[in-house]
């Protein structure tokens, strides 16, 4: 096996033959870039739902999330109408949202900035007690 170090052009140690490749950088390399991948904001929309996952707090600081309202409930399940757009900002917690006609969920969670549409009707489904500001419009 290779050694996880480049030698100096056109060595190779003696127990390699010499058209052996060596690897030019360190295999944690990989790891670690896909871990900065993983802390970006990705952005995405289900089922009228729009969650976006660890916005920046230059984003947050735009829209003024921390001087919104803070609301937070325990774990519990509820039905729930939207009489205008909300968006909220999750600091803690974990939810299964259900909108009304639909066997399927959104799952929103601590780090999500997320847009529920005027007349929306669903059900919450809290598994990990929530704090969150939220903004109705």
């Amino acid at each position: 096996m290779a050694s996880s170090f480049a030698l100096a052009s056109g060595t190779s140690p003696s127990f390699l033959p010499s058209n052996t490749l060596k690897p030019k950088h360190s295999p944690l390399r990989r790891p670690l870039a896909a871990i900065n991948i993983r802390s970006e904001s990705m952005a995405t929309e289900k089922l009228g739902i729009k969650v976006e996952t660890n916005p920046s707090e230059s984003k947050l600081s735009q829209h003024g999330v921390r001087q919104w309202p803070k609301w937070g409930c325990p774990p519990s399940k509820f039905p729930w109408t939207y009489s205008s757009k909300e968006t909220c900002y999750l600091l803690e917690g974990k939810v299964k949202v259900y909108p009304d006609g639909s066997n399927d969920f959104v799952e929103i969670g601590a780090g999500d900035l997320v847009e529920f549409p005027k007349g929306m009707s669903c059900t919450w489904e809290v598994s990990v007690a929530v704090d969150k500001h939220y903004k109705f419009e």
